[in-house]
């Protein structure tokens, strides 16, 4: 390691002990921006990198709920509102029994970059709770977000946080959750994100992180002179990312041969069709099955307790969650012929995993790039919602798609190597720092 790194990482895990998944995420932006900020002096001394590596307010809270018994349940509610220097805070909530400080640092430190790369004018934030909402009711679902939104509404609004979904967190939860605020704050108003269309929702949301995975997949095939056209492609995941990157890659001529979950993944090799997504997503969405059940309805087969990863393919898709491609993973993939990872999932790839995929040159798009479609589509709802006038959904589509591009341009800019390689970890990195950066410069030392 770099020792400037070393040293920069030395005081981060310091000041932020036992947090991994957070010490991960900024070494892998930190190892990218530290030589650029050495070349550009004005970021270091006006230490940059060590403010945005540090929230600019946690909140955390208890959540206590009445389940369906009439017992009492206690959870922990988290906000991490981690800059503001481009706009109000923006990121998701996620409900998961794995949810902590740790992993809610590294997703906001990455939604920062992220949603500076998309160019709206959005901070960056998350937050969540260790709630499992799989196998409640949706009265005690929304006994949950009703308590959870009880206290977190003084914290957000409309120009200050507007929380979306996230995993654990879907249409049904964000409904909930956007009835109580409107209820404690008596004002009705774009505070969330990923609401339904009837309630300010915006058309595609639903759709956009899956599908903007898939067009920034597009554009670095493109510089192959490929395209989707025939590609055996892999992913994981079975919930929204998944759904409807499936979905765009069917439409593309692209054929998607596993889903998973986390008991273990489908092996299709015959495709995921259109008409056996739609079974997939009634499963998932309705009732809330297990991707087991595709095994068995469609005679293919289930392994168990596995990832997808060694399934021969073209292309990859990571949409499940942080670091399940490990080392071994990425040696198999590209063993195997794969040449594109596009990642529908925050951090998906493990440290050595990137590796592999930049010393081998194949096509990596990681995540603060390639899934930056989702809350680049919750940046155009908030916009409809200003201007309380709903977008057709060829207009949201055509944005996303333009802003895919764009994003995919800023990485190029900034990541085209001398022998014409193009590392979009760098190019993220940087691309997504200098806005932010020039933006907290201008606006000196807050």
């Amino acid at each position: 390691m770099d020792p400037r790194v070393e040293q920069f990482m030395a005081k981060i895990i310091a000041k932020n002990p036992n947090e991994k998944e957070f010490h991960q995420a900024v070494q892998e932006v930190a190892e990218s921006l530290i030589p650029f900020i050495e070349e550009n002096p004005k970021y270091k001394h006006a230490k940059i990198l060590e403010r945005m590596a540090e929230p600019e307010r946690t909140i955390l809270f208890r959540v206590p709920w009445l389940d369906d018994k009439g017992e009492i349940q206690i959870n922990k509610g988290y906000r991490i509102e981690m800059n503001s220097a481009i706009g109000p805070y923006k990121g998701g909530l996620r409900f998961h029994p794995t949810v902590n400080l740790s992993i809610l640092k590294f997703l906001a430190f990455e939604q920062v970059l992220k949603n500076s790369l998309t160019t709206l004018p959005m901070g960056g934030g998350k937050g969540g709770s260790d709630f499992d909402p799989k196998g409640k009711s949706d009265n005690e679902v929304m006994r949950f977000c009703q308590s959870f939104m009880t206290e977190l509404f003084r914290h957000i609004g409309h120009n200050t946080d507007v929380p979306a979904g996230d995993i654990g967190v879907g249409g049904r939860e964000i409904g909930y959750l956007f009835g109580q605020y409107k209820r404690l704050k008596n004002e009705f108003t774009g505070v969330l994100t990923g609401k339904g269309i009837q309630f300010g929702g915006s058309l595609i949301r639903p759709e956009a992180t899956g599908y903007g995975n898939v067009y920034f997949a597009q554009e670095m095939l493109k510089t192959r002179g490929e395209s989707f056209k025939g590609k055996t492609v892999v992913v994981s995941g079975s919930g929204n990312v998944s759904q409807y990157a499936v979905e765009k890659v069917t439409q593309l001529g692209g054929k998607v041969v596993t889903l998973s979950d986390s008991a273990g993944f489908i092996h299709d090799p015959n495709g995921i069709t259109a008409e056996k997504l739609a079974y997939v997503m009634d499963l998932k969405n309705v009732k809330r099955g297990r991707i087991k059940e595709y095994a068995d309805k469609y005679g293919v087969e289930y392994y168990e307790n596995k990832r997808p990863w060694g399934i021969k393919c073209d292309v990859a898709l990571p949409c499940a969650t942080q670091n399940e491609i490990e080392l071994a993973d990425a040696k198999t993939l590209v063993s195997n012929g794969c040449y594109c990872v596009s990642e529908g999932a925050n951090m998906p790839s493990t440290p050595d995993a990137v590796e592999v995929f930049i010393e081998k040159k194949i096509l990596y798009g990681p995540g603060k790039a390639a899934n930056a479609g989702g809350v680049a589509t919750s940046g155009l709802e908030m916009t409809q919602n200003s201007m309380r006038l709903p977008w057709s959904r060829e207009e949201v589509d055509q944005r996303l798609h333009q802003i895919m591009i764009n994003i995919h341009a800023t990485c190029e800019k900034y990541g085209k190597e001398s022998d014409g390689y193009i590392n979009y970890v760098n190019g993220a990195n940087v691309g997504g720092f200098v806005k932010v950066a020039e933006a907290m410069l201008a606006q000196g030392c807050v």
